[in-house]
């Protein structure tokens, strides 16, 4: 195909307060920039739409920099590449990248890594392959030191992270591996995947059903996706000496006053808690080691995935604005072409 002239991007028009909406993003055409010695010209057909994507929207200091206002998003992306300057690369090779949001991206070859579509297909690399899956695996073993016959409660467990990391937990020995999610069809669909256990947090106090669930046992792990209530129940039911990997806290990203602190904190003292938080890219080392975990664990059928589709660039916040209300069930993934 000819060199593109132009390609549509969405960007950032303003800052969201509190919930995101639809006029906090533009779809707008760009020019695509000349190649240069030692890169890329990819054609997305994928991209990623992730809740850690909330909190660039502000302007704040983060691990991550703020998205820019009138400047395109990123986030992670499957393409082709159409054209190369770079050995590593030829034109056809499907590659991830970072480069979202946009329908055409030019970049340095080394920020690309080939995959292999006969391992699994192209959208696994943006979940259970990809970053999605090393953040499940890293904060389960890693971050919360995981041992076999470890009981597991994860929240947020029909999403993306949480549906893989209970599944994960199984396949290495967990004795239990309970989940909470946000609809009873997302329940089911857990119990589906494996979970011993899984409750409905909109059908009453999230402590009395982890409690209930925990079978009197107590857990000795919690993968913590949600924060908040989900957070201070877990700390009540933790066994002595229990871990806390904290990866996200969905519930408070759209809040627009800071929440309390857990109000049992304090027993994290006399169980002698360890309560960490974390981010993925700080585990990259491990990469080669998850992929052919999880390669296994798909051809073994240990883990599965599942992945809500969203058609058109022109779609992906509305994509974005959904999965913050939960409207997915695993990894969300819009689809340009």
């Amino acid at each position: 195909m000819s060199y593109p002239a132009t390609s549509r991007e969405i960007q950032l028009a303003s800052r969201p307060e509190g919930w995101p909406a639809d006029e906090n993003f533009r779809l707008a055409e760009a020019k695509v920039p000349e190649l240069q010695d030692g890169q890329i010209l990819v054609r997305n057909t994928l991209m990623s739409v992730d809740p850690y994507m909330r909190g660039r929207m502000n302007d704040a200091k983060s691990y991550v920099p703020p998205f820019q206002l009138g400047a395109p998003l990123d986030g992670g992306a499957i393409g082709e590449v159409v054209e190369s300057r770079a050995g590593t690369h030829k034109a056809g090779d499907t590659v991830l990248h970072s480069l979202g949001w946009r329908e055409y991206a030019v970049l340095d070859a080394r920020r690309a890594r080939v995959i292999d579509t006969g391992i699994a297909p192209a959208s696994a690399y943006l979940g259970a392959m990809g970053l999605t899956g090393l953040t499940a695996w890293a904060g389960l073993t890693k971050v919360a030191g995981f041992r076999e016959g470890d009981a597991v409660f994860v929240s947020g467990a029909a999403g993306a992270v949480g549906s893989i990391a209970g599944q994960i937990a199984k396949a290495l020995g967990a004795s239990r591996v309970i989940g909470s999610a946000g609809s009873a069809e997302k329940v089911q669909r857990l119990r589906e995947l494996g979970f011993d256990a899984a409750f409905n947090y909109h059908d009453g106090p999230v402590r009395d059903q982890l409690k209930a669930a925990a079978e009197g046992n107590g857990i000795d792990v919690y993968f913590d996706n949600v924060g908040g209530d989900h957070l201070e129940a877990a700390i009540s039911v933790l066994n002595k000496y229990g871990r806390v990997a904290m990866c996200g806290a969905i519930s408070a990203y759209n809040s627009t006053e800071p929440q309390c602190a857990p109000r049992n904190l304090f027993q994290a003292i006399g169980k002698e808690l360890t309560l960490r938080g974390f981010i993925a890219s700080s585990y990259n080392e491990y990469a080669g080691e998850f992929a052919e975990l999880m390669a296994g664990w798909l051809r073994d059928g240990k883990v599965s995935y599942d992945e809500t589709f969203v058609d058109g660039l022109a779609n992906a916040p509305q994509a974005f604005i959904d999965l913050m209300k939960g409207a997915n069930t695993g990894k969300m993934v819009v689809r340009l072409s």
